[in-house]
């Protein structure tokens, strides 16, 4: 298992909550102090023993053959690393925009992922070309917005076995299906958030590109491992 080591996480500035006017009562436990500029300092070992915990959620998961994992984060400073975790671990992310029925629609969805894939194929033909002007021109367009909308989820086969989110609060409608469906939830946990809404919480920032980065690196890398240990 990857070995967390607490000056990192500090560097990282895992440790830096929300303001004492933004805060969310249920994040007491896990709150070590407050600054003098009435900011919320998450308390790190914490953090550490129930990033621990989701680690080996993950590793077990992922020793599942086929098993599958969502990353989504769709806020400016989270979208580039989400895309980045889940490419490296060979998962499937949503960095745009969560449409409603992701996954409580899974059956529609996976209708338009065909779709997806059927457009791809006809743009590389070049089969475009020979139809009329206005029914290419539409399916270009359609192709432009599964791309924008959809391409992390290309190809992807079946539920997810959890989902890993950066913003429950930004997030809800994801953290919402993933309840509905049962779905396990590993999330970063803010001083703004709701942990009886995850089942596997992280304390921490989740609003610094460097803190949501290495979260996301301990996820994926174990995934990796996992997999590579099959």
């Amino acid at each position: 298992m990857i070995k967390i080591k607490l000056p990192l996480l500090i560097e990282a500035n895992l440790h830096l909550g929300h303001s004492k006017s933004k805060w969310n009562p249920k994040m007491a436990p896990y709150i070590y102090t407050k600054s003098k500029g009435n900011f919320y300092i998450i308390d790190l070992i914490q953090s550490i023993a129930l990033l621990r915990r989701a680690l080996n959620k993950v590793y077990r998961l992922a020793k599942i053959k086929e098993s599958i994992f969502l990353f989504v984060g769709t806020k400016p400073q989270a979208s580039s690393l989400v895309k980045y975790a889940a490419k490296v671990c060979d998962s499937y992310y949503v960095n745009h925009h969560w449409s409603g029925g992701m996954l409580t629609n899974w059956n529609t969805l996976k209708t338009r992922l065909d779709y997806f894939e059927q457009l791809e194929e006809q743009e590389r033909e070049n089969q475009f070309d020979s139809l009329p002007k206005k029914e290419a021109s539409s399916r270009r367009k359609k192709l432009l917005k599964f791309r924008k909308s959809l391409i992390g989820m290309k190809k992807m086969p079946k539920l997810p076995a959890a989902v890993i989110i950066i913003d429950q609060n930004k997030e809800i409608e994801a953290v919402r299906e993933c309840q509905k469906l049962k779905i396990p939830i590993i999330s970063i946990l803010d001083t703004n958030c709701d942990p009886d809404l995850i089942n596997y919480p992280i304390p921490g920032n989740d609003d610094s590109m460097s803190s949501i980065g290495l979260i996301l690196d301990y996820l994926s890398t174990t995934i990796r491992i996992a997999r590579l240990r099959n």
